[in-house]
C-alpha cells in the first residue's frame, strides 16, 4: 500500500477522489504520524473531509499528526511534501504545493472566507486559489488566505499572514500583514 495512515486518523468522508501520480511503494504517503516531539499523537488527532473534487499526490507526502484536510475542491501536493504538525488545509477551489515544501506547525491555509463579504456595494468572491511554489518554507503558525501565490524558494517566518500574491524567488517573507524582508536567501 502507497498510503499509511495512522490510527490517530478520523476519516470523516471520503466522497471525493484521490490521485497517486507517479511511483507507488509502500509508505509513500503517510497521515497523521508523530514528527514533532512536543504534540501529544493521542490528543492530537489528524482529520482527513473530502466532501468533493480531487486530492492529487504527486510522490512522498507527510502529512504529520494532528493535520487536518478538508476539501471540496482540488487540492494537490507536490513531491517531497511534508506538513510536521498541527497544520489545517481548507480547499474549497483549488490550493496547490509545490515540490519540496515544508509546513510547519500549527498553520492555517485556506482558499475560502465561507461567507460573503460585500464591500462598496459589492459582492467579493468567496473563493481564490492559493499556489505555493516549490522549496518553500512555511514557519509556524503561519495563516495563508485565499488569493495568495508564494513564488519558488521562499521562507515565510513564523507566525506570518499571507494575503497577496508575491513575485520575487529566494525571499525571506515576514510580518502582519507579509512583506518582503530580505532577498536573495536559500534553504535547506
Amino acid at each position: 500500500m502507497p498510503v499509511i495512515v495512522s490510527r490517530y486518523v478520523l476519516i470523516n468522508s471520503l466522497k471525493g477522489s484521490v490521485c497517486l501520480n507517479g511511483y507507488k511503494k509502500r509508505g509513500q504517503i503517510r497521515i497523521g504520524f508523530s514528527s514533532v516531539p512536543v504534540f501529544d499523537r493521542a490528543k492530537s488527532r489528524s482529520v482527513w473531509n473530502i466532501g468533493g473534487g480531487t486530492v492529487v499526490f504527486n510522490g512522498h507526502a507527510f502529512l504529520g499528526q494532528g493535520t487536518k484536510i478538508g476539501s471540496g475542491g482540488n487540492l494537490t501536493f507536490g513531491e517531497n511534501f511534508q506538513i510536521t504538525a498541527e497544520t489545517t488545509v481548507i480547499c474549497e477551489e483549488e490550493i496547490t504545493f509545490g515540490n519540496n515544501v515544508l509546513c510547519s506547525w500549527q498553520c492555517q491555509i485556506m482558499d475560502t472566507d465561507f461567507h460573503q463579504v460585500i464591500e462598496d456595494g459589492v459582492e467579493k468572491p468567496v473563493t481564490a486559489p492559493v499556489h505555493i511554489g516549490n522549496s518553500v518554507w512555511i514557519g509556524s503558525r503561519v495563516i495563508i488566505n485565499k488569493g495568495t501565490t508564494i513564488p519558488d524558494n521562499t521562507v515565510i517566518a513564523s507566525g506570518s499572514v499571507i494575503s497577496k500574491t508575491f513575485e520575487e524567488t529566494n525571499t525571506l517573507i515576514a510580518g502582519v500583514p507579509a512583506a518582503v524582508v530580505k532577498h536573495n536567501i536559500n534553504w535547506k
